[in-house]
């Protein structure tokens, strides 16, 4: 395991988020990830932070909620389309994602969430706000295109509390 800085880390996150996804998890009595697309790695409150965005009707919500921490990990060698692809369309309230589906949950370092084995980069983060997006501002056309139910996401904005490569990359 190689500690490395956020900064090092944004290109190929990006990169993952746009091409396929990457895996959001969090704690629980079971444990839970999902892929998601969206997301920002920045700076806030003179502090490093990935803000992730999750819909109410998933069930990651109330347990991110609870919780108030996630981690990020992202494939840096295999892409894991198929793990990707499975967990973006089923829902852990039918089932353990992690129980055969080709995903390890492993302990994070610092947080009470599991980091996906079969990834390379990984993120922890401590949530320090949350915010609904509302329409009030949203520009009609992103309004229409990525929300055309109403269904908006929540914001989490996580402190990145570690990031690491636990591959040899």
């Amino acid at each position: 395991m190689k500690q490395i800085s956020y900064l090092d880390a944004m290109a190929l996150t990006t990169e993952r988020m746009s091409n396929g996804g990457v895996f959001l998890s969090v704690g629980g009595d079971v444990p839970n990830t999902m892929t998601i697309g969206w997301g920002a790695v920045g700076y806030y409150w003179k502090k490093p932070v990935f803000t992730v965005v999750v819909r109410p009707s998933r069930h990651t919500y109330p347990v991110l909620n609870e919780r108030k921490c996630f981690t990020v990990s992202v494939p840096t060698g295999d892409p894991l389309k198929q793990q990707l692809g499975f967990t973006g369309t089923k829902s852990g309230s039918e089932l353990n994602k992690f129980d055969g589906h080709g995903l390890t949950a492993v302990p994070a370092q610092q947080v009470d969430a599991p980091i996906v084995k079969e990834c390379g980069l990984h993120f922890e983060c401590v949530v320090r706000l949350v915010q609904d997006m509302t329409t009030d501002q949203m520009d009609p056309q992103v309004e229409q295109s990525a929300y055309p139910t109403g269904d908006l996401h929540r914001m989490y904005f996580g402190e990145i509390v570690a990031c690491y490569r636990t591959d040899e990359n």
